[in-house]
């Protein structure tokens, strides 16, 4: 069975846990306030969860989903998550994050940020343009007309590929990118916040503007 590790606990991170679960996985949970803090997600989740470090998600998870306010990625552990496919869920905030000035200057994605931090992992942007209780109620099985589509963006084929593999089991089809066009499917994009299908997707991917 398949164990996805969380850094960051949040409404994404939980929606997603909560989605992986109902789909067979096992989860390992995390936050910066230690696992006691979980303790009644991780009872509500049932006992295909746990709440462990942040390092110890890393360590545990096959994937590792790292949803986390952007300003603190320096934070996410960097050995145990050598090797691993890293799904970033992140946005840029600056009233929340604090100026990044590679991010104001539009010279590099938030995604790369976390790429650069994590040089021996395969970061794949992904769940960063929907909402969190949409992720467990907006899925569907596959074929199904208007399938809700959700963007990714990663450079390595072998972890996009099963992005798109989990994407498509939560209920998903997947239109891919490179890290670096990660920026289309950022907040203020087009493609940003709104349910839309593969065509739907593609043209509002196309459409973004830098």
């Amino acid at each position: 069975m398949t164990t996805i590790g969380f850094i960051g606990a949040g409404n994404i991170g939980s929606s997603v846990a909560r989605a992986a679960i109902q789909h067979g996985y096992d989860v390992v949970l995390s936050n910066s306030r230690g696992p006691e803090t979980l303790e009644a997600l991780v009872a509500d989740l049932g006992p295909h969860a746990r709440a462990a470090t942040p390092a110890e998600a890393a360590e545990a998870g096959d994937l590792v989903v790292v949803t986390i306010p952007l300003g603190r990625y320096r934070e996410v552990p960097v050995e145990p998550l050598a090797g691993k496919t890293v799904l970033d869920t992140n946005n840029y905030y600056p009233q929340r994050d604090g100026h990044i000035a590679e991010l104001d200057e539009k010279t590099a994605t938030s995604s790369r940020l976390l790429q650069h931090h994590l040089p021996t992992s395969h970061v794949v942007k992904a769940f960063n343009h929907i909402g969190a209780a949409e992720i467990l109620s907006t899925g569907s099985p596959a074929g199904t007309p208007n399938r809700r589509a959700l963007a990714l963006a990663g450079d390595d084929a072998d972890s996009v590929a099963r992005v798109t593999a989990l994407y498509d089991e939560l209920g998903f089809d997947a239109v891919p990118l490179s890290l670096d066009e990660s920026w289309r499917v950022e907040t203020n994009k087009p493609a940003y916040g709104i349910r839309q299908n593969r065509d739907e997707l593609v043209a509002n991917l196309a459409r973004a503007t830098r």
